[in-house]
Parts: C-alpha cells; sequence; structure tokens
C-alpha cells in the first residue's frame, strides 16, 4: 500500500505554475479558467489520484459567479455601451452582472463596494464617482483589495492606485476636434464645458485649451460655460455666447447631447450650420449621425473598453505567478461629419 502523503492542491498548482485557487476552480469546472487548462488539470488530477475533500468542497462550491459593475450613471450612451461589452464577454462565461449605480456619490459607492464583498461577488468593475476623487477617499477601495477581490477601473480611475484599469483618451479627442475647427478656418471657438471638478468634464476642457494656446488663440473666459450633459443644459448657454457682441464662430460641446442642444439654438436664431457656426460634439452616440446636418463628434470606444475591462478580469483570475496589473488607454477618434465642413 502507498504511504506517500496524498496529493493536494498545492502540488497540483506547483505542476501547472498557477496559483492553487485556478486549480480548485478548473476542478470544479468555474466558467473563469479556460477549458484546455480545466482538461489538463483534471486529467492530470485523476493520473496522480488526487482525493477531493468533501468538506472543503463544499465550501469551495460556494462560487457565486456573480460581478459587481459600478458606475456614476447610466442614462448615457457611453456607460451602457461598456456594460455591453462586460456582458458580451462575460455572461456566456456563466457570470452574472450587478450593476450599481452611485450618482457620483461617495457614500453610495462606498456601501455597494461592502454589499458587494459581503455577498462573495467575485470581481468589482468601478468607475470612480467625482465625490470620491474629490474628497480623497480610497480605503473603500483598498478593502477590495485586501480581500483579494479584483477590482478593475473601468472608463474613471484612480491614478496611483495598485490594480488593473482601461480607459479612454479624452484629452486627445478634444483637442483633435478643436484642431480640426481650426483647420477649417473657425477663429472664435467656444466651449460648452461639463461641470467643474468631473475628470472627464476637466480632461475635455485641457485639450480645448492647450489646442488654442498651440495655435496662439486666445483661451476667453466668456467664452467657456458650464452645462451638465443633457440636452436641456445647452440651451440657455448657447442663447448666452450668440447674443455677445463678438459671438463664436464655432462650439465645441462637451458631449453630444451638450452638442444638439446647441444645435437647435443656432438653427431658432436663423444661422447656418456649419457656415455662421461650426458644431462639434464627444461621445459618438448612435443619435449623431443623425441629426441635420449630421454631428461631427469624437468617438469613444465604451463597448471596447467593456471587453478589454473583461480580458484584465480573467486574467487576474487566471492568474498565473507571474500576473501583473495593465493600464490599458485606449485613443478617441475624430468623426468629421456636416456639422463642422464650412467649404
Amino acid at each position: 500500500m502507498n504511504s506517500a502523503r496524498p496529493v493536494t492542491i498545492k502540488d497540483i498548482a506547483r505542476r501547472f505554475r498557477c496559483s492553487p485557487s485556478t486549480v480548485s476552480r478548473a476542478l470544479n469546472d468555474h466558467p473563469a479558467i479556460n477549458e484546455d487548462t480545466r482538461k489538463n488539470i483534471q486529467e492530470y488530477a485523476r493520473e496522480v489520484g488526487y482525493q477531493r475533500n468533501e468538506v472543503s468542497l463544499s465550501l469551495l462550491n460556494k462560487k457565486t459567479a456573480s460581478l459587481g459593475v459600478v458606475v456614476p450613471t447610466i442614462s448615457n450612451y457611453y456607460e451602457t455601451a461598456v456594460i455591453d461589452g462586460l456582458h458580451t464577454t462575460l455572461q456566456p462565461m456563466g457570470y452574472t452582472l450587478n450593476i450599481c449605480v452611485t450618482n457620483e456619490n461617495y457614500a453610495l459607492e462606498k456601501e455597494y463596494l461592502s454589499k458587494l464583498l459581503s455577498n462573495r461577488t467575485e470581481g468589482i468593475f468601478l468607475s470612480v464617482s467625482q465625490e470620491t476623487y474629490n474628497s480623497g477617499y480610497y480605503e473603500h477601495l483598498e478593502h477590495v483589495i485586501q480581500r483579494k477581490t479584483p477590482l478593475i477601473f473601468i472608463d474613471r480611475e484612480y491614478e496611483d492606485f495598485e490594480t488593473s484599469r482601461a480607459t479612454v483618451d479624452d484629452y486627445h479627442g478634444a483637442f483633435a476636434a478643436v484642431e480640426h475647427l481650426i483647420s477649417i478656418g473657425y477663429k472664435h471657438i467656444a466651449h460648452l464645458k461639463g461641470p467643474n471638478g468631473l475628470t472627464v468634464s476637466e480632461q475635455r476642457f485641457k485639450g480645448y485649451a492647450d489646442c488654442l494656446k498651440k495655435y496662439d488663440m486666445a483661451v476667453r473666459e466668456e467664452f467657456i460655460i458650464n452645462t451638465n450633459f443633457n440636452v436641456e443644459s445647452a440651451i440657455v448657454p448657447t442663447k448666452r455666447l450668440l447674443d455677445m457682441a463678438t459671438p463664436p464662430d464655432a462650439i465645441f460641446g462637451v458631449n453630444d447631447q451638450v452638442a444638439i442642444g446647441a444645435m437647435r439654438v443656432v438653427k431658432q436664431k436663423g444661422l447656418r450650420i456649419p457656415q455662421d457656426v461650426g458644431l462639434i460634439g464627444f461621445d459618438n452616440s448612435p443619435i449623431s449621425a443623425y441629426t441635420f446636418p449630421s454631428l461631427t463628434t469624437v468617438n469613444r470606444p465604451g463597448r471596447k473598453i467593456g471587453m478589454e475591462a473583461s480580458r484584465l478580469f480573467l486574467n487576474q483570475v487566471n492568474g498565473a505567478e507571474d500576473f501583473k496589473h495593465e493600464s490599458i488607454v485606449l485613443p478617441s477618434e475624430l468623426i468629421i461629419r456636416e456639422s463642422s465642413l464650412r467649404i
């Protein structure tokens, strides 16, 4: 009779150069482990006579296969595209997504994270709320890391935090938009800016301002007016701009909704787009191709962000010993349409 000690999960993990948790997942047919790896590990376990410990197995099998997605809003096309990207990749693997909306509120963000952890969520995708940024809170994020739950930043990140992230380059998208207007010959470019302090607002504003400076054009305070991200918020600011003694000849909106609101006001004034006033939005929401005239905008690949974030999560749960956190920054892309093409 063989008196050698029984083979353990750790022995198998050493053989496959992976973590014990990867082995236990493979032995329990967990969807996060790819099929080949599962088969190889299961076959090897049979060969070496690995015996499951039924007691620890009953605890192990309480895998929830549920994931948390914590976002500031779901009212924009972009966020829904990110969630769609996550869902497309992870749902076929047996995962369920729990969507939590923080409305830019730190207390809610903290509460959601602690609920997700207590429900033994297997991974969390987070777009950090503005209040969290402004206040510099991050203990609730540290708590997720301490629990060894994968935390992936989507879209908005916390810069010095040690975790994986998938984000979009908003700054260069805005810079390209303004550079395009200048190249067409627009001289007085206004900006309908999102709420102050919000990362996306500030990144796009910085791209706008830096581009004007590059071409020795003044950044005029009266040409920068705050809006929210919805259509209505652009109406009064655009009227104010067009009523100036020297009104702008182009308007760069913080997003498509705001640019579409501005478009309505410009038309009501009897001005022509793009001859009298050029317009550019941001996000490439589906409606932007169908406005009249069609709207020049900046595409942010939301769905791709979701898919990349899924890949980062799967890399982490399949954790090879040499696993490293990754930062992916996807480029934004200028989509030129009729609203800026003054001939």
